[in-house]
């Protein structure tokens, strides 16, 4: 992607006639009929959508849940969780980014067939399918980021969405749209993303032989061709596969209890969207038995250019960087500790055995509460004692710790108790002496996040153990899941085996286990607000002094009821009357 950007950059500057380089046209901007003859041009308008999705970085905003809190004062979420959330100042607000990122693909979308993609007819036709298709599912994505972020009911109790835009704007456009209704939108979304499926590729692959050509296109072209268009080089880009991933978890959103009243998806439907991706990719036996560790040494530094291992479906470049070590490493690793994971989160663990620590047959031990417990644990959260860094120093964070790791030592220290070490390379170092990087990528998109929707929606339709039209159940997904983390895999999970008879109490494991393996992703926020779950759970953290553990309170949340929805801007609210305001917001 990155080298993709650079050339349509370079292009447009190295190409540039002598005209415009002596007779500049106002304010140096092309005329978008240019893109029609400069087909690198008009990628650069399908590129501006790629570089504005959201999931292009981790956002950290567990700390606006009972998952975590800061200790960096000025954080944003930090602010949303204490009452300071407004439709002024407003972390969580994608109506800019979604509908600047939609103009550019409207725009492209209008003159995508105009363009001259290549010499060769032929080619140029699937170049410009591909890219056609990309931008379907682009678009389909940002439409989900603005219903996830501003769709909600309005003063007649109506879900309401955002305005659907299918064609570019210009200055004399009529700027003054209402918003459609919740289900009009998700129908659109729906739509792009059968655009998407008809035209792009399940994966981007090089193919081997002639007969290979895919029956749209077979009699026409070679596989040389072929491969120029859809091969391996376009890895990273919009295919098939991510756009049945986005419906999947669209429609899981749509089907939800916050949703579900303005909406025509059902749990059925949902669960079908996420079951296919699963299916595509071998079921629960195809579980990637690293996929909730993907962003370690033995993971990244193995991956050759545009390839995923199994547990991703869609990510972004890598690079070399140590920032999020940075932020995060504990003081004593020269980091600032900024994400402070709550002992709500850490209670949320079960042990080894399966059963939850509140359970009579857990085992669990309140004065070594660290151990025997699911190996998440550890794994996702620095507790005191444990080890980390490049040279596993030992992290303490009890209230009399001698180091600056412990509680409430210094501005960089923990709040709560523990410290971040999921999505960290544990081997960069930042000692000023000796610092280095290492190699990163950000998930866009897990399999892990399939098989939990998948879970969820299918034992809302059919229940624990029913199937629908696949050969998998919920019950069959979670114990995958818990099975790979080395939870109740000695004992063969007789909690599980509980709650498997029960919808209601499969529904607790599940969402529990949803809010364990996407921890820290940017998932709980729009989980609990979907799920109309308490939103008010003070953020709670553990005291430790001579080996005795105390429960301390953090922080609290300070949420008003309709903040279940998130606003509409209030600039926007502001210029265009027919903008209908979210219940609640100014």
């Amino acid at each position: 992607m990155k080298r993709i950007l650079t050339i349509a950059i370079l292009s447009s500057l190295l190409f540039s006639s002598c005209e415009d380089m002596f007779e500049p046209a106002l304010e140096n901007n092309l005329e978008i009929e240019t893109a029609n003859s400069r087909p690198l041009y008009a990628q650069g308008l399908l590129l501006n959508g790629y570089n504005r999705v959201p999931a292009n970085s981790y956002s950290f905003d567990d700390v606006a849940t009972d998952n975590a809190v800061s200790n960096d004062k000025s954080n944003t979420y930090l602010k949303t969780a204490t009452g300071q959330w407004t439709s002024i100042n407003n972390p969580f607000d994608q109506w800019r980014n979604s509908y600047a990122a939609i103009q550019y693909l409207n725009n492209f979308l209008s003159l995508s067939d105009k363009v001259e993609w290549a010499l060769d007819p032929k080619v140029s036709t699937m170049f410009n399918d591909r890219m056609k298709g990309e931008a379907y599912g682009l678009r389909a994505l940002f439409m989900f980021h603005l219903l996830q972020s501003h769709a909600g009911k309005s003063s007649t109790g109506e879900i309401l969405g955002v305005p659907i835009l299918l064609t570019p704007e210009d200055v004399n456009s009529d700027f003054n749209h209402s918003r459609a209704p919740f289900e009009a939108c998700m129908q659109q979304l729906y739509d792009d993303i059968k655009k998407a499926e008809d035209l792009l590729p399940m994966d981007y692959e090089d193919i081997g032989a002639d007969s290979q050509v895919p029956v749209k296109y077979a009699g026409t072209i070679n596989k040389d061709d072929y491969n120029r268009v859809f091969g391996a080089y376009f890895k990273l880009r919009m295919t098939k596969r991510i756009a049945q991933a986005i419906r999947a978890r669209a429609a899981l959103m749509a089907a939800s209890p916050a949703y579900s009243e303005g909406s025509k998806t059902t749990w059925e439907q949902a669960a079908t969207y996420a079951g296919q991706v699963i299916q595509a990719k071998g079921g629960p036996s195809g579980i990637d038995p690293k996929g909730f560790t993907w962003y370690n040494k033995d993971v990244v530094d193995g991956l050759t250019s545009g390839s995923n291992p199994a547990e991703i479906l869609w990510r972004t470049d890598k690079g070399n960087s140590n920032s999020m070590e940075q932020d995060h490493f504990p003081p004593t690793l020269f980091g600032r500790g900024r994400l402070n994971p709550t002992q709500n989160l850490v209670d949320a663990f079960p042990m080894e055995n399966g059963y939850p620590i509140d359970d009579a047959n857990s085992a669990y031990n309140k004065t070594n509460p660290y151990d025997k417990r699911d190996p998440r644990l550890k794994t996702y959260i620095i507790v005191n004692g444990a080890t980390a860094g490049v040279s596993n120093t030992a992290i303490n964070t009890a209230a009399n710790s001698p180091t600056n790791d412990g509680l409430n030592k210094v501005e960089t220290s923990t709040r709560t108790g523990y410290y971040l070490k999921k999505l960290l390379r544990q081997d960069v170092n930042l000692n000023p002496s000796s610092s280095t990087q290492q190699m990163h990528f950000n998930t866009r998109i897990r399999m892990t996040e399939m098989y939990l929707a998948y879970a969820e929606a299918a034992n809302e339709a059919w229940g624990p153990t029913g199937m629908g039209t696949f050969t998998f159940s919920a019950y069959d997904i979670i114990k995958a899941i818990r099975r790979r983390a080395g939870v109740g895999a000695n004992n063969g999970d007789p909690y599980l085996e509980q709650v498997k008879n029960n919808k209601e109490q499969m529904r607790q494991l599940i969402r529990n286990e949803r809010r364990l393996e996407l921890c820290f992703e940017g998932f709980r926020f729009w989980d609990l607000r979907r799920w109309k779950l308490d939103i008010n759970v003070a953020a709670k953290g553990v005291s430790i002094s001579n080996n005795s553990y105390t429960e301390i309170p953090v922080e609290n949340r300070l949420y008003e009821n309709f903040m279940y929805y998130g606003p509409i801007p209030y600039s926007e609210v502001l210029k265009y009357s027919n903008l209908v305001q979210n219940t609640g917001w100014n």
